[in-house]
């Protein structure tokens, strides 16, 4: 399943170097605007610490974890949608993520400028969304030019939905409300899909702080966390920085320099965390002698579904899917014992997976 979380914020805000820390590459990360002139791609691996625990438990020969795709997208500024910077080129690469990650200032920093002039996440906060609102606001006005005259003159039902949807959507975006903020039916949203609005996509935001403000009360953060509670979005706090020095350390160093912090979990690891699940993404689990993997699923898919993210043949001839939750295999220490305990299960057709399934597919091509 390839699924894509965009990083956007204004110019010298951490984006860049938050990036090279996510895929530790060395990516430009230099102290001007536009920097990054075509969007990094970069993949990531989902913590799981119960990937650990089944790597140890089967020794197998190929450990392979879930991942998803991190795009660092160029510095928009003000007037991004309509050419200003490097304008309209780079909300394209926007509209191709699943996910929004906004990078909001809360350091102050002399050596490094700022695109306004003084630090003011809110400010920023609210030039980014602007510029996006712009940007969706003149695809949803072109499509209803071109359906305005059919759905105004004709019965066909679905045109005129899609009109009334977009007309909908139309109002709140002139009133600076994103489209994600709008109720909608299945049926409106498989409409929706082809628009790719960036307003709709979920949203989540990084406060980067300077080194010296870990575990401090920071009033810039305050204002983002504030800002983020009335619009049900979630903020991740971490310095891009000492991420990008945890980055090039090993796992024994990376645990000594934490605990140095006062710190149990990077702020990376809460971010690809938090963006994993705000996508609405679960994981399930194959595991043997010969690999152990964790899956990528969409939360509320059902066992064939699951079985063809493996392979289609395994969705087209799915029979029934022997499962095992992680927790019973943890708490009676061998697949022997949860069998034993009554605890493997076979599910049919209709079975809704569920995070830490452990799975092996009946198939019949």
């Amino acid at each position: 399943m390839s699924l894509t979380a965009g990083i956007v914020g204004l110019p010298n805000v951490g984006k860049s170097t938050l990036f090279n820390a996510i895929t530790k590459k060395n990516i430009l990360a230099a102290n001007y605007p536009f920097a990054t002139i075509e969007p990094n791609v970069g993949m990531v691996v989902v913590p799981d610490s119960r990937l650990d625990y089944l790597n140890n438990l089967y020794s197998p020969k190929s450990l392979v974890p879930t991942t998803f795709e991190f795009t660092d997208i160029a510095g928009l500024v003000k007037g991004a949608s309509n050419g200003e910077g490097l304008g309209n080129k780079f909300l394209s690469h926007i509209r191709e993520v699943d996910a929004i990650v906004e990078v909001v200032r809360c350091f102050e920093n002399e050596n490094i400028t700022h695109v306004e002039g003084k630090i003011d996440p809110i400010r920023d906060i609210e030039i980014i969304n602007v510029e996006l609102i712009l940007s969706d606001l003149d695809i949803v006005e072109n499509r209803i030019s071109k359906i305005e005259k059919k759905a105004r003159s004709t019965k066909d039902k679905d045109t005129i939905m899609e009109f009334e949807l977009l007309s909908r959507i139309k109002e709140a975006l002139q009133k600076n409300i994103p489209a994600r903020f709008l109720d909608y039916t299945k049926d409106e949203r498989d409409i929706l899909k082809p628009f790719n609005l960036i307003t709709l996509k979920p949203f989540i935001y990084v406060a980067n702080i300077s080194e010296d403000e870990i575990g401090k009360d920071n009033e810039y953060v305050n204002k983002v966390i504030d800002y983020a509670k009335k619009e049900n979005s979630k903020v991740v706090v971490l310095c891009a920085k000492i991420e990008e020095e945890l980055g090039e350390l090993s796992d024994d160093e990376r645990k000594l320099f934490l605990q140095e912090l006062g710190i149990d979990q990077s702020g990376l690891d809460k971010l690809i965390s938090a963006t994993y699940y705000l996508l609405g993404l679960q994981t399930y689990f194959t595991a043997g002698e010969k690999e152990v993997r964790a899956w990528t699923y969409r939360k509320g898919m059902k066992a064939p579904e699951c079985a063809g993210i493996i392979h289609t043949d395994f969705q087209k001839g799915f029979i029934k899917a022997e499962i095992m939750s992680f927790a019973d295999l943890k708490k009676y220490g061998s697949e022997k014992e949860v069998k034993d305990a009554g605890k493997m299960r076979l599910e049919g057709k209709d079975y809704i997976m569920q995070d830490g399934d452990i799975c092996y597919f009946r198939f019949n091509v």
